[in-house]
């Protein structure tokens, strides 16, 4: 039996049911192999009172502590930060707030093997504190943003770079992202790619003209899926609808750009043609998918993005910027188009295209097939079960020491 202790700051709960879906799907295919047991500790950012009552913040106040979450234990300990100032030190506030479930779980008999760090900021340089701690080995997965943002700002790319020395295993979601690690002072010998998986029997072709029909849409449409952030580049695909008379933009997310984009889509006079549809459910996603002619993602940077694949796995060609981990995924024509220039024209240009002479959705489809869930949790198992068997020999926690002089809150 191979014991799993995950730790994700990324996990869904019943207030934010889509966060970071892609990671319990991972967890969920990983935890349902055979001879696997998984446990999550997904801590949930709380600031102090008053800040905790932010409408932000209020929400998550409510979530349980420890619960089934789809046949997971699930351990939801509050985690002390101070928003916009607390970056560099996320790390050791995450050790405080995993600590205590992981002791009350081992008395419990959870013996695990080894912990599974679902990022690499700031789940990584914790995994590593945890990891000294408690005599396991630890793993981290690189998954993009994690790399090229955290990795970039000072203070943090040192803690990255320690944990990344002291893993036993590295895994990246594409060899873009690999060799930026290995770029960064990682040992590449210790770095494996681990490609995302997809629901294939969820996301597969379906009628297109009904899927349109169902969403009040008649003509060309294009979606674009993702947060409203300025790195997702919804704004661009904005821009280049005004090229593209009689089609319709469907943008499915949410976020803090929603006020700018609702600002532009009102001065190109595009009402009529552009929707943001807000934060929809995962599953209500491939009948968005199957009915789209195109979907447009702009990226500034992707690790390897989930909506590329479903996209295709529903037989939706791909417009994106040639970045990261996009020529590993898009890699055959029926795929979608890799843009040379993030530009409103040069989108433009490519949807017109793909609009002008379609591919298949059955070879759309193929180019999506590789990736499926089963295949990325077989190849978890075998990375994690590496990494236990090479690991540290097991040795007792340390005794919890008391400050003599503590007052409560320090």
């Amino acid at each position: 039996m191979l014991r799993v202790l995950t730790l994700s700051t990324l996990f869904p709960n019943a207030e934010q049911p889509t966060f970071g879906v892609f990671v319990e799907s991972q967890i969920l295919a990983l935890a349902a192999r055979p001879g696997v047991e998984v446990r999550v500790i997904n801590p949930i950012p709380m600031p102090p009172f008053p800040l905790s009552l932010h409408a932000r913040y209020r929400v998550l106040r409510v979530l349980p502590r420890e619960e089934n979450w789809k046949g997971l234990r699930v351990s939801r300990p509050p985690m002390r930060v101070l928003p916009g100032l607390s970056g560099r030190f996320n790390p050791a506030l995450l050790v405080q707030a995993a600590r205590a479930t992981i002791r009350r779980w081992r008395e419990e008999g959870f013996d695990f093997d080894l912990i599974d760090a679902q990022f690499f900021y700031p789940d990584g340089p914790a995994a590593a504190q945890l990891s000294e701690e408690f005599g396991v080995p630890f793993s981290i997965k690189a998954r993009g943003a994690d790399i090229h943002y955290w990795g970039s700002r000072r203070g943090c790319r040192r803690r990255i770079l320690e944990a990344a020395a002291q893993a036993g295993g590295l895994l990246a979601v594409s060899k873009s992202l690999c060799r930026d690690m290995a770029a960064m002072g990682m040992d590449p010998e210790k770095i494996a790619v681990h490609y995302t998986g997809c629901d294939l029997d969820r996301f597969r072709p379906e009628d297109r003209e009904a899927g349109k029909a169902l969403l009040g849409v008649a003509g060309p449409l294009v979606v674009s899926l993702g947060a409203l952030i300025p790195r997702k580049g919804h704004a661009l695909v904005i821009e280049a609808m005004a090229e593209l008379p009689g089609v319709t933009l469907l943008v499915a997310g949410a976020g803090p750009d929603q006020a700018r984009l609702t600002a532009l889509i009102r001065a190109r006079g595009l009402e009529g043609r552009v929707r943001l549809l807000g934060n929809l459910p995962h599953a209500q996603l491939p009948g968005i998918l199957t009915a789209a002619d195109v979907m447009a993602l702009a990226s500034e940077s992707e690790g390897l993005a989930n909506a590329w694949i479903e996209a295709m796995a529903c037989g939706t060609p791909v417009v994106t910027p040639d970045v990261d981990g996009a020529p590993e995924a898009i890699d055959h024509p029926a795929a979608g188009r890799l843009l040379q220039e993030r530009t409103p024209a040069a989108i433009a240009a490519a949807i017109r295209a793909i609009l002008a002479d379609p591919p298949a959705p059955s070879a759309v489809r193929a180019c999506a097939e590789r990736f499926t869930w089963q295949r990325n949790a077989l190849q978890l198992q075998q990375h994690l079960e590496r990494v236990a068997e090479a690991g540290p020999r097991r040795r007792p926690e340390p005794a919890p020491v008391a400050a003599p002089h503590a007052t409560p809150g320090t």
